[in-house]
């Protein structure tokens, strides 16, 4: 509502007299603060006596959601048919097409060969409809949020950020961008007409809070995406007899992305899975231009097929049916499953090399919980000298990987090689080994993976200090050299410490592709 036009004294609208801002409105028309923050202009408070003042973005997001609380409550947002008009939800500066061509581009440029869904002509025509489509916008915001927090994202010079974006870092305006999407989802209701764009927006929100170490959010907004997905019937086989093919092989990519996420997911916070194999894999043949990116992506799905309900419920400890020839077996699957040489770009194969170790490891580990492993072992998948051998052919690999190519895998690569070296940590513990003199052992590998571990971008931050302080509680003779930055091992405490570190927050963001 307006106040009548002989009103004489100007007087503040209701929502910028609780921001303490000048109102920039005629008295007949919504001011364009309001329009500029998506708010409803009203004149209805009763002016009151002054108060202490409050944090202006904290009363902005106050009033954002109290609309959308009344919003939703008077029924006013059904589906996605809601009316959306961009001057009304985004915040000044927020979004630029300068930012939004940015992180396109370095969304191709890096994540696109792990995350093969996204296609450059489709993401343009959805950038153009995002001035009246809350779905397109919701999942272009996302999506920069997304690229906003990986770890070597700048914003160049030349890509201008106005208002309060101006003065913001790629790393804090990420998290801005995120909780814009979460409080502009709220507004109107995207379950019970689920879209593509729908699927995609869950699944970016899921990897923003994934790299900020926010595992619950991560774990829901993943589950949001795949029961979107399925509500889709992209699990479905027959929902691919009508549409273009090449349309078809983007929703079948987006079904394996999420399949594949998954079971990573599942494996590293002992989550369930939802997700079956129950689709044919995308064709190489339908998009010639995308083979090298999608046969790459295809050998890192054929390495998740084999951790199926089976295995992730004897890892989650809710099945005991263990075999001894079953995980004999799944480890010689593992070994071939890989080409000696892949066809595919120097990204993947860094991904690939290394997920294929870190599943070999995580498959002995679940051997050695079932009483399994034993140093007289007739196959050496049952032996207790197996991760040296997963380490050795690992860091073997791991001399032919630029630092590039392993830095665009952010800490979910670094994830991999701490795992697999704090086994190795455990296996040194406990197993004899004489190490011929002029041949690498046990020792030189380790301290190869604390070399790699403190070279890759928040590695050192985090990781390196857990490292040191494992093997410092494990092998507490063993002579480390001192590493820049970290504390002496000597003056880490022992478990206590590594799990503080590994559990706490503050201990800063970690950026990464949440796909392995």
């Amino acid at each position: 509502t307006t106040p009548p036009a002989s009103t004489s004294v100007k007087r503040a609208c209701d929502n910028c007299h609780r921001r303490k801002v000048k109102c920039l409105g005629e008295g007949t028309k919504p001011c364009k603060n309001c329009v500029t923050a998506g708010l409803t202009c009203t004149y209805n408070a009763i002016p009151q006596k002054k108060g202490p003042k409050g944090s202006r973005a904290r009363v902005l997001s106050e009033l954002r959601e109290t609309q959308q609380r009344q919003s939703q409550a008077g029924g006013s947002s059904q589906g996605t048919e809601v009316p959306f008009d961009i001057r009304t939800t985004r915040l000044s500066g927020l979004l630029t097409s300068n930012l939004i061509n940015l992180c396109v581009d370095y969304f191709f440029n890096n994540l696109y060969p792990s995350h093969p869904f996204l296609q450059r002509q489709r993401i343009q025509e959805i950038i153009t409809s995002m001035d009246h489509s809350i779905e397109a916008y919701c999942m272009v915001t996302a999506l920069c949020a997304w690229m906003m927090i990986q770890p070597d994202m700048v914003i160049p010079p030349n890509v201008a950020l106005h208002g309060e974006a101006g003065s913001m870092n790629a790393q804090n305006l990420g998290p801005v961008l995120l909780e814009e999407v979460v409080l502009v989802r709220k507004g109107y209701n995207y379950v019970e007409n689920p879209t593509l764009l729908s699927v995609l927006t869950s699944f970016f929100c899921f990897g923003c809070f994934f790299c900020l170490d926010k595992h619950n959010s991560a774990w829901f907004h993943l589950m949001e995406a795949t029961t979107l997905a399925q509500l889709l019937g992209i699990h479905d086989e027959e929902t691919y007899k009508s549409g273009s093919s090449l349309e078809n092989s983007r929703k079948r990519r987006l079904f394996w992305i999420l399949f594949v996420t998954e079971r990573a997911y599942a494996l590293q916070k002992h989550r369930p899975l939802s997700l079956y194999p129950a689709i044919a894999l995308p064709s190489l043949d339908v998009d010639p231009i995308d083979r090298k990116s999608l046969s790459g992506f295809l050998h890192l799905v054929n390495l998740y097929k084999p951790f199926d309900h089976r295995f992730i419920g004897l890892w989650n400890k809710v099945r005991t049916d263990c075999l001894p020839t079953w995980l004999i077996s799944l480890q010689t699957q593992l070994r071939e499953l890989l080409p000696e040489y892949l066809d595919v770009t120097e990204v993947q194969v860094v991904d690939l090399r290394t997920s294929q170790q870190w599943l070999r490891t995580m498959v002995w580990q679940l051997s050695i919980s079932h009483g399994f492993i034993s140093s007289v072992a007739a196959d050496n998948a049952m032996n207790f000298k197996y991760p040296i051998e997963i380490s050795r052919d690992l860091l073997a690999m791991s001399t032919q990987f630029s630092q590039q190519a392993m830095e665009v895998h952010g800490i979910g690569l670094v994830e991999k090689f701490f795992d697999i070296a704090c086994t190795l940590v455990d296996v040194m513990a406990v197993v004899p080994f004489q190490q011929p003199t002029f041949e690498l052992g046990p020792r030189d590998y380790l301290n190869r993976f604390l070399s790699l571990i403190s070279s890759l971008r928040g590695g050192q931050q985090r990781y390196l200090p857990l490292l040191l302080s494992k093997v410092h509680d494990v092998l507490p003779n063993m002579q480390l050299p001192a590493y820049r930055g970290v504390t002496s091992p000597s003056n880490l405490t022992s478990n206590a410490r590594m799990e503080e570190l590994y559990e706490d927050p503050a201990s800063g963001p970690s950026s990464h592709s949440p796909t392995p």
